[in-house]
């Protein structure tokens, strides 16, 4: 039987770890127009899954990651306060069920209309992985959306 003196103390949920133990160092490593900037990136860590958050800086502008609980987005914003490189942090809240909360920080990001290009310049990515990003991915121009099918329609 267990009793509350005997119970073992509870890890935070979110928290801070060393850069190179993220889970996609080596993605972001590999595809940032400046690799240096991961000496001041961290691992924020919810649960056991620790995901790279990187500073802006240089060609970088800003930066997000987005999280599923609101408790989880705040508790990133306060340790990344504390951190350097994260400057204008801010949590966007999303009412929502279906769509994620963010901490950004940076910049605001580009218009959501603009094309993946422009968003790889504005998060840092080299010109290389911009280019093998939008060979893989074909942007449907918004001119090119078809018209709302409706039996009312004419």
């Amino acid at each position: 039987m267990l009793t509350a003196a005997a119970t073992l103390p509870r890890r935070p949920a979110v928290s801070l770890r060393p850069a190179a133990e993220a889970y996609d160092y080596e993605y972001f490593r590999s595809r940032l127009a400046e690799p240096a900037l991961l000496a001041d990136a961290v691992a924020v860590r919810v649960f056991r899954a620790p995901l790279l958050a990187v500073p802006a800086g240089g060609p970088r502008r800003g930066g997000y990651m987005s999280f599923d609980l609101l408790t989880h987005a705040t508790a990133t914003h306060a340790l990344l306060a504390e951190h350097p490189g994260f400057p204008r942090l801010r949590v966007r809240w999303s009412p929502y069920r279906e769509t994620c909360h963010t901490v950004e920080w940076g910049d605001p990001a580009p218009d959501w209309r603009e094309d993946d290009a422009v968003f790889g310049r504005f998060y840092g990515y080299s010109d290389a992985a911009i280019a093998a990003f939008t060979q893989r991915h074909h942007q449907t121009p918004p001119s090119a959306t078809p018209a709302p099918c409706s039996p009312t329609a004419p």
